[in-house]
């Protein structure tokens, strides 16, 4: 019988694997179903949280809660550790996405003993080792509202241009797939294409239709690379008017056809 106990569904990865099988699996823009914790210990590089595109280096402390879109680079000489939770843990976590610089080495230590206890209890089988987890998980979570209380000084106030960019990477992440361009999402949120594009080029370097563009095309890739659905109905469900243009549109981006994709190893 499948383990689905909250213990179970918690994964701790390094992040240099999460980007195996392509960097675009961490780069691009996305969001996940489960809350996130990403503690990097060496190298450098840039995040992008909500529309907000921010320089991260060792000792940087993010988490992202569900649902928010994001993506980050994973260079080389990028070390750390990060801790998917699961869908239904129970954990105690902030509801709203932190970057943390974690500059006292108590802190810091005070992480690292609480990731390798939770990494022991999980790869462990001795009574209770799922509870114990559990428990680590949950002073994690603690430690993560502490670092957030004391940072908050530190924590740049979201002017209007940075609001507004994280409600239309809300309402994209909602609605990526219904064939919505930035002109809809724009009037939705009652601003003119060329503000929304504006402020999101101020937030994050990039313009709202590469955000929409990013976002499609990892939801491409993800289903071209873990499902057998055929390319047509992939195109339809990401709100493509046909199979060609999809076709088209994904190989000017990439490089290569859909079918080329998913062939490759």
């Amino acid at each position: 019988m499948q383990d689905l106990s909250p213990a179970s569904q918690t994964r701790l990865v390094a992040i240099p694997r999460l980007a195996a099988g392509g960097r675009w699996r961490v780069e691009a823009m996305r969001s996940l179903s489960e809350p996130c914790f990403l503690w990097f210990t060496k190298g450098q590089g840039r995040i992008t949280l909500q529309g907000e595109t921010r320089g991260y280096t060792a000792h940087n402390a993010i988490f992202i809660p569900p649902g928010i879109m994001h993506g980050f680079e994973a260079g080389p000489q990028v070390f750390g550790t990060a801790i998917f939770f699961g869908r239904n843990s129970g954990v105690t976590l902030p509801k709203q996405p932190l970057h943390l610089r974690i500059r006292e080495v108590h802190a810091q230590q005070e992480l690292n003993v609480l990731l390798d206890a939770i990494g022991r209890e999980m790869e462990a089988d001795t009574p209770a080792h799922d509870r114990a987890t559990l428990h680590y998980l949950g002073l994690l979570g603690v430690w993560l509202e502490r670092q957030a209380k004391k940072s908050e000084a530190d924590l740049p106030k979201p002017d209007a241009t940075r609001r507004l960019v994280a409600r239309y990477t809300i309402l994209l992440e909602r609605d990526f797939r219904s064939g919505m361009g930035v002109a809809d999402f724009a009037a939705a949120l009652g601003v003119t294409p060329t503000h929304l594009t504006r402020c999101c080029n101020a937030a994050c370097g990039r313009s709202a239709s590469a955000l929409l563009q990013d976002r499609r095309l990892f939801e491409a890739r993800k289903l071209l690379a873990e499902t057998r659905i055929p390319v047509g109905r992939i195109a339809e469900s990401l709100g493509f008017n046909s199979a060609a243009y999809f076709t088209r549109a994904f190989q000017h981006l990439t490089g290569k056809s859909p079918t080329a994709f998913r062939r490759a190893p």
